[in-house]
């Protein structure tokens, strides 16, 4: 568990100390792999959270969803449309879909601990009388 969140601050801290820019042409192809990428991490985080998660699937999901976004970006500047911006708007359906479900299944799962801990404790049912 701990080296993913290694792995992800010393992204962070390169990209901090090392920044990039990107030519004007790549800024659309750009954003759709950084919107593929996000919705399959958070594709994968749900499948997890649902004990669903396959490696396949999320690396073919990945490359196709980008490969894909990307085809219809090179598509729209081809013919001189905003065509990308359909993938954008999936991707972010898809996103605060994903990232919707994370946080039920999260409070989900704390509210439940909390409950099986009261219950445990012999805290859950007992009132309190005043008198």
């Amino acid at each position: 568990m701990w080296l993913p969140v290694l792995g992800l601050l010393v992204g962070i801290l390169l990209g901090l100390l090392r920044p990039v820019e990107i030519p004007l042409g790549y800024v659309k192809y750009t954003a759709i792999a950084i919107l593929a990428a996000i919705d399959t991490i958070l594709g994968g985080v749900r499948a997890r959270l649902e004990a669903r998660f396959d490696l396949g699937i999320f690396l073919s999901g990945f490359l196709i969803n980008a490969a894909f976004a990307a085809l219809l970006a090179g598509l729209g500047d081809l013919l001189g449309l905003d065509l990308y911006l359909g993938a954008v708007i999936a991707f972010s359906i898809r996103i605060f879909d994903n990232v919707g479900f994370i946080r039920r299944g999260l409070l989900d799962a704390y509210i439940g601990r909390r409950k099986s801990d009261a219950q445990r404790d012999g805290v859950a049912g007992v009132r309190r009388v005043e008198g």
